[in-house]
């Protein structure tokens, strides 16, 4: 039977409605498919565990002697790295002098390569020549009259080790020996050299002791100071009305050792503090070390270099990280992926086994160029790291493109 015209319309409106209807619900389900939040991928990382095994370093004995005490450490990093004895104060004679010249510099300033101003030197220096050789001092001849410049004061007192010349620059720069020592202790607080005490300008006695550690604090100012560091080199020097004076440290010039300053007396015995540049896996370093209370300087010398040859075995230069190293990795749920890299090399220098921590750091993406920076590791180094504790970054990176999601990857992923 023939539909009547109300059934044709009836069912041409359902029609309508129904595709209107399709056509709502393909409208809702792409506009909700394409506008909806994907999740960003998030990066799979290695384990801090895993980025630090192979960062451990072992650590070597220090050939320190069985006498005396001493301790050693290294021109950009922080304190003592290793030490041997008591570290209490102990005298330290005439390794006193590098105190005299570092509080003499503090108030009379001398550039490198300058020779400074003119001194002569009178009846009162003589004075001091005779004092000196009363007391069994070490000392060097003088010359009323005769005209020395300041590195040349600096020299006589520190080389052939003169105790009347550090008489005669101390009261030259402070006219008198109790304004110098009063301008010492206040040196001496400033820099927090607590265990150090002098009584004189050159070390004669009992009474002018340091610690260990203090020593070698002061062996780095001596380092840092062109005018003292290029003096305690120098093997020889000639100076006016004493000629050629040489060094007293018989180590200079050998295993390394570029200075610094012998002391010898009754209370302290034998004593060197000392620099030398060593040979670390390829690199130079400095180290300033001290040993004080030798039965004489024969034996102290061969400890020094038994302590010397043994000290670079200790240092290790640690690569934390090395570009193109793979930590980790990003998948998304569309299908794209790459590997989370380093991006740059990263090194520090330790002395044995300075503890390594690492934190790694990411963030979620949800596209990326290949080499655009998405997070870091972050190394954390002891005290033993040159340049003392730290945090170094280390910017991570993506080895490949990610790209977007798709429209496409968007409608056909409900």
């Amino acid at each position: 039977m023939p539909l009547t015209r109300r059934q044709i319309y009836r069912r041409r409106r359902l029609a309508v409605f129904g595709v209107l209807a399709i056509l709502i619900g393909l409208f809702g389900y792409s506009a909700g498919a394409l506008l909806r939040p994907v999740p960003a991928a998030a990066a799979t990382l290695e384990s801090s565990d895993a980025l630090t095994t192979s960062l451990v370093q072992q650590t070597t004995p220090v050939a320190w002697p069985g006498f005396g005490r001493g301790a050693i450490g290294a021109v950009g990093f922080d304190g003592v790295l290793s030490s041997s004895g008591e570290q209490t104060p102990f005298p330290i004679a005439s390794i006193t002098k590098t105190i005299t010249s570092l509080v003499v510099l503090e108030a009379k300033p001398l550039a490198a390569g300058d020779q400074g101003p003119s001194i002569t030197l009178t009846d009162a220096d003589v004075g001091f020549y005779y004092d000196t050789i009363a007391e069994n001092g070490s000392a060097a001849p003088v010359v009323a009259g005769s005209v020395f410049t300041q590195r040349q004061m600096l020299e006589a007192l520190l080389l052939p080790s003169a105790n009347n010349y550090s008489i005669s620059l101390a009261v030259w720069a402070f006219g008198s020996v109790d304004a110098y020592l009063d301008a010492a202790r206040a040196w001496l607080d400033a820099h927090g050299l607590t265990g150090t005490t002098v009584t004189n300008t050159s070390g004669l006695g009992a009474t002018n002791v340091s610690t260990p550690s203090d020593l070698v604090t002061i062996g780095k100012l001596v380092l840092a100071d062109p005018v003292l560091s290029s003096i305690v080199k120098e093997p020889t020097a000639v100076l006016p009305a004493i000629g050629e004076v040489e060094n007293t440290n018989a180590l200079l010039g050998r295993y390394g050792v570029t200075g610094m300053k012998t002391g010898t007396d009754d209370a302290s015995g034998a004593c060197l503090l000392f620099s030398a540049d060593l040979q670390v896996e390829g690199r130079t370093v400095t180290v300033v070390g001290v040993i004080l209370g030798a039965d004489d300087h024969t034996v102290l010398n061969d400890a020094v270099v038994s302590l010397l040859q043994s000290v670079p075995a200790g240092f290790h230069q640690v690569q934390l990280a090395t570009a193109g190293q793979s930590v980790g990795s990003y998948s998304t749920a569309w299908d794209q992926a790459a590997k989370v890299v380093v991006a740059s090399d990263a090194s520090v220098l330790v002395w044995q086994d300075t503890p390594i921590t690492v934190e790694s750091h990411a963030r979620a993406i949800d596209a990326g160029a290949a080499g655009s920076t998405v997070g870091k590791l972050s190394y954390t180094v002891g005290a033993g790291a040159e340049g003392g504790a730290a945090t170094i970054d280390v910017p991570l990176a993506l080895d490949a493109d990610v790209a977007p999601v798709t429209p496409w990857w968007r409608l056909t992923n409900p």
